[in-house]
């Protein structure tokens, strides 16, 4: 199956508004992404301090459990061959699904 890889970018500093942002510029597009191709999906976030954490995690999953039986994950970071390494490794892990992974 595909797994479409959409890198998040342009999120202000402060955990409430960079939520507000990803919650009204890039979930349409995730959610577009998922149901074409209608394969998997990968949101690549910059890295951010712990307060990211819990507003990531949240988008994340319930992401996953709307696009059932497609699989969404996530990863944090901003070494590119890190990132790399997961997305690859996610393709290869059909199990996991509505994770968040901190690379780099």
């Amino acid at each position: 199956m595909a797994q479409a890889v959409l890198r998040i970018e342009g999120l202000p500093e402060g955990a409430l508004d960079a939520a507000a942002r990803f919650h009204s510029e890039w979930l349409p597009t995730a959610r577009a992404l998922l149901l074409d191709p209608g394969g998997d999906l990968v949101l690549v976030f910059p890295p951010a301090d712990y307060t990211h954490r819990g507003w990531r995690l949240a988008a994340v999953q319930d992401l996953a459990r709307e696009a059932t039986p497609r699989r969404v994950n996530a990863i944090a970071g901003d070494d590119e061959r890190a990132i790399a390494e997961t997305v690859a490794w996610l393709a290869q892990a059909p199990g996991i699904t509505g994770q968040l992974v901190a690379v780099g």
